[in-house]
């Protein structure tokens, strides 16, 4: 097994709570926050995320001291938006901006994870507006992020990393395609979550390789290649399936190693997250997957590190 010390340069590995089954700010069956940082501390990661806000501290002080004797530190914050849906949005944009980006950057961070509206429940299931945008919900959905990420970077220096993901109108390569051309270098990069773009069949590489300069920041997680057949098939909702089609590596796809490289190749201060999607988890699992998960990536790639 590699050393870890050897492992001084390359891309910045950390996790987040995701990966210990949080979803929510608050759950009786989630994972206590003292015991996820803990446990994220013991398997060998400095970096986290925040997770769903309220979840952590809030408090800047008491954030910062709970990380602190834990040896670890924040690399960035996640929001909802929903552009596509009308003006309104704008608003509710920026009163998940007004915590979280405040928070995110009295921790010193400069990222944040921007995540669009599913089209069906993560929480039941339900069906709740057409899968597919028309012409005028595109352009709602460039506007709005083109405006995000100058508003980001002008109020908190902090940069909007897009996340594709399942049951979302932003979910396949062509997707991603259309919203980078109707959106602003300068505004929007990609938070490139592998399972995620995998879910829909889109390559990874291939993507990093075609769009370099939108490549921000990395999700890192694979999936289970059969049953997502299965999952597309039978239309099962991305919230019944993610515990069971999101698998521990390397047991999945995509492989981490090419990825790792083409990346580096870009830039290797890109922070590449260990975000597992493990809802309603047995709380004695994640610290075992965690531990076992970053060892594999230090494995797979000389270049990665933990600070």
């Amino acid at each position: 097994m590699t050393d870890d010390r050897e492992h001084t340069a390359g891309l910045r590995i950390g996790t987040a709570p995701d990966s210990w089954g949080v979803w929510f700010p608050e759950h009786p069956r989630q994972t206590p926050w003292e015991r996820f940082l803990d446990e994220a501390a013991a398997a060998g990661y400095h970096y986290i995320e925040l997770g769903p806000y309220g979840y952590l501290p809030t408090d800047p002080g008491r954030l910062e001291d709970e990380l602190g004797k834990r040896d670890l530190a924040l690399s960035g914050g996640t929001i909802f938006t929903g552009f596509h849906k009308g003006a309104d949005q704008w608003d509710r944009a920026w009163r998940q901006v007004s915590d979280v980006a405040a928070l995110v950057q009295a921790m010193g961070a400069e990222h944040l994870v921007v995540i669009p509206d599913l089209w069906r429940s993560d929480a039941t299931g339900e069906t709740l507006e057409p899968r597919t945008l028309n012409t005028e919900q595109w352009n709602l959905m460039g506007e709005g992020h083109n405006r995000l990420g100058r508003a980001l970077a002008e109020e908190f220096g902090i940069r909007q990393q897009f996340h594709s993901h399942a049951d979302s109108h932003i979910g396949t390569a062509r997707e991603v395609q259309r919203l980078l051309e109707i959106t602003d270098p300068e505004s929007l990069s990609l938070c490139l979550d592998t399972g995620h773009y995998a879910y829909y069949g889109g390559d990874n590489v291939e993507l990093i390789t075609k769009h370099p300069d939108r490549i921000g920041y990395l999700h890192l997680k694979q999936i289970d290649p059969e049953l997502r057949f299965d999952v597309l098939k039978n239309d099962v909702a991305f919230a019944d399936c993610a515990a069971e089609i999101m698998v521990e590596p390397p047991s999945g796809i995509p492989d981490f190693a090419p990825i790792i490289d083409a990346v580096n190749g870009i830039d290797s201060e890109i922070f590449a997250i260990v975000e597992q999607d493990m809802p309603g988890v047995d709380i004695d699992l994640p610290a075992g997957i965690a531990t076992r998960t970053r060892q594999h990536i230090f494995g797979c790639h000389p270049l990665t590190r933990t600070r």
